[in-house]
């Protein structure tokens, strides 16, 4: 694995739980159901990429950008909690643990995912005001991953998702819109959040996202093809889970060959957006790993 990989991955998880070491007795629930999930392993996908598109712009100082990584991985977070309530997925495992709500309550679990959606705006305005970035580029991440988070992007793809319960009749083009929205989304804005703490030019913005959008496509579509391949123990969660909700997938549509077929020409096509970028190597490694995970 690339160095800066390892560097950055080091960091993230040395500076993700930070916030979660002060709060009051009176609420201390809520703070440690929001840590226990997000100190629940993971790939750190976004907040990884993130980090990686700050120094592809060039930037080494990279802690400029971790309030940024914080906040998107705190929205991937709170998106993950509420998926696994009954209400939702109703998974009793994530990431080979019990759900949040297994362990805290649906109560807890709803809340300490609402804490920390509204955690991740305050991770960004909280450093602009202390002076690390100008309140342009503050306002503009915000705008961004507000966007790209709610109801027109993830939130939007939910919806969808849950449309698609109990309906095997779903096509390539709607599973593309809901999994470009409830996947690509936020690891596309990921992606740019990197660049606007750069400071780059809205080209390299768009190309962030550009790649952001095909990496996310290309990642839930090996998701379909794990929840078919993988284990329990590979995967931290349960398999199969598509097949009992009797849902449309990737991998139902197309074979598990066409998908891989497919994983390998998405990637491909994200890293050509990559081209523009003066320091590349390290997100096409990473871009290669996510390809071939077994997990």
């Amino acid at each position: 694995m690339n160095d800066k990989i390892k560097e950055y991955s080091s960091l993230i998880e040395e500076k993700l739980y930070k916030y979660f070491e002060a709060s009051l007795p009176e609420y201390k629930i809520l703070f440690d159901s929001m840590e226990y999930s997000v100190k629940n392993g993971g790939k750190r996908v976004r907040p990884l990429l993130t980090l990686l598109f700050y120094n592809a712009c060039g930037k080494d100082d990279v802690l400029k950008a971790m309030p940024m990584a914080e906040a998107v991985e705190y929205i991937h977070t709170y998106s993950l909690i509420h998926d696994d309530l009954p209400c939702m997925d109703n998974d009793d495992f994530r990431r080979g643990k019990p759900s949040n709500h297994k362990v805290y309550g649906e109560a807890i679990a709803l809340l300490a995912g609402d804490g920390l959606l509204t955690s991740a705006f305050e991770r960004i305005s909280v450093w602009s005001l202390a002076g690390l970035y100008d309140a342009e580029t503050a306002v503009k991440a915000i705008h961004e991953l507000s966007v790209y988070a709610g109801a027109r992007g993830m939130i939007g793809g939910q919806i969808i998702d849950i449309g698609n319960e109990n309906n095997p009749n779903a096509d390539f083009d709607n599973l593309k819109l809901m999994d470009s929205l409830k996947t690509g989304c936020l690891i596309s804005v990921a992606c740019a959040l990197g660049c606007i703490a750069a400071g780059a030019s809205q080209d390299l913005i768009d190309s962030a996202k550009t790649f952001g959008e095909k990496l996310g496509l290309a990642f839930q579509i090996k998701d379909d093809i794990l929840d078919v391949t993988s284990t329990l123990e590979k995967l931290g969660k349960m398999t199969g889970s598509d097949k009992e909700n009797n849902k449309s997938t990737y991998v139902t549509l197309l074979g598990i060959e066409k998908c891989e077929e497919l994983v390998k020409q998405l990637t491909d096509e994200a890293m050509n957006a990559l081209d523009v970028f003066p320091y590349n190597e390290a997100i096409k490694e990473y871009a290669n790993y996510l390809a071939d995970r077994e997990y």
